[in-house]
């Protein structure tokens, strides 16, 4: 992976995703700023922090640790979101998904699109076995974007996930390339 150049990743006819760019500085800081995104990420960042946070996202692709994109609208190519592995693991074949939208963009299909367009590349050009997704049972939204995206529902781990309002169980979704060879 470090040795390639990040791909952009097409997602539909109205939006793709790209690497993170210091332009994005203002979305970040919007995002991590917005009440429903803190409700599940409890954490926020200034301007100088957000360039801090773009360049160690950029940096886990360079790492093989992870890989983070910014999904971006064909007509102005102005991010709305960040879909990314969390984690990469190639020992293991699997990576951790996570994702965000900003409130203009929520409700549009994108989330879906977008996290099933990181899943076949993770697949096809990684060449990874298994994509899991954890969230909060009581994030609704995050649960939906993972089934309609073909993360299916395995187990829901009793009080895993501490947030500001106190220790959550949490949904464990996942998904596997299909058509493999097994070991022998």
């Amino acid at each position: 992976m470090s040795q390639l150049v990040q791909p952009i990743l097409e997602v539909d006819d109205r939006s793709y995703l790209r690497p993170w760019t210091m332009d994005d500085v203002a979305v970040v800081v919007a995002a991590y700023s917005d009440r429903e995104i803190q409700r599940w990420i409890p954490y926020s960042f200034d301007e100088a922090e957000a360039e801090q946070v773009i360049a160690r996202w950029t940096e886990t692709w360079h790492k093989e640790t992870g890989a983070c994109w910014a999904i971006a609208k064909r007509s102005d190519e102005s991010a709305f979101g960040r879909f990314a592995f969390q984690t990469i693991d190639f020992i293991s074949g699997s990576a951790e998904i996570a994702y965000w939208v900003l409130p203009q963009s929520r409700g549009e299909g994108y989330a879906p699109l977008a996290t099933t367009a990181i899943c076949e590349w993770a697949f096809n050009q990684l060449g990874l076995h298994r994509v899991q997704l954890f969230h909060s049972v009581r994030n609704i939204a995050s649960c939906r974007v993972a089934v309609k995206a073909g993360l299916e529902l395995e187990a829901t781990l009793k009080s895993e996930a501490l947030y500001r309002d106190g220790w959550h169980d949490t949904h464990l979704h996942a998904c596997v390339r299909t058509g493999q060879a097994s070991i022998t």
